[in-house]
């Protein structure tokens, strides 16, 4: 059987946001649970101190790298999880994640959280992500 992925939205304005309240997934394979990624170098090191937008861009490029590594892409996200030191801030930077989830044809059921400090000093933005196939 194949995937089968059903947005369910009660209401609608989340749509014209970019996600989906719920997707309801059946005859899925494999399920991926990414941990939080991060503006981090591949050596380990945190990127772009201070830039959301590059920080976003590169969190989003590190979720991408352990989605194609299970063989999978943004398509597959099912559910995204944002946590940001600054929600003001990510909102002006929202666009950056919103343009490649929609150019993936992905609408992720997403929650957004503002924190007090991620794990690695400086880092403003963290995507934690569920992906299904």
């Amino acid at each position: 059987m194949a995937m089968r992925r059903t947005a369910v939205n009660p209401v609608s304005w989340s749509v014209e946001m970019g996600f989906n309240q719920g997707e309801l997934v059946s005859g899925h394979t494999r399920t991926l649970y990414c941990s939080g990624q991060t503006a981090m170098s591949e050596d380990g090191k945190p990127e772009h101190a201070g830039d959301m937008a590059a920080q976003v861009a590169l969190s989003l490029d590190n979720l991408v790298a352990v989605l194609v590594e299970a063989k999978m892409s943004l398509a597959n996200l099912v559910r995204l999880n944002v946590y940001t030191t600054d929600v003001d801030l990510l909102f002006a930077h929202y666009g950056v994640l919103a343009s490649r989830l929609a150019a993936a044809g992905a609408a992720p059921a997403t929650t957004m959280l503002g924190v007090t400090r991620l794990a690695i000093p400086g880092q403003l933005v963290e995507l934690e992500g569920t992906a299904v196939e």
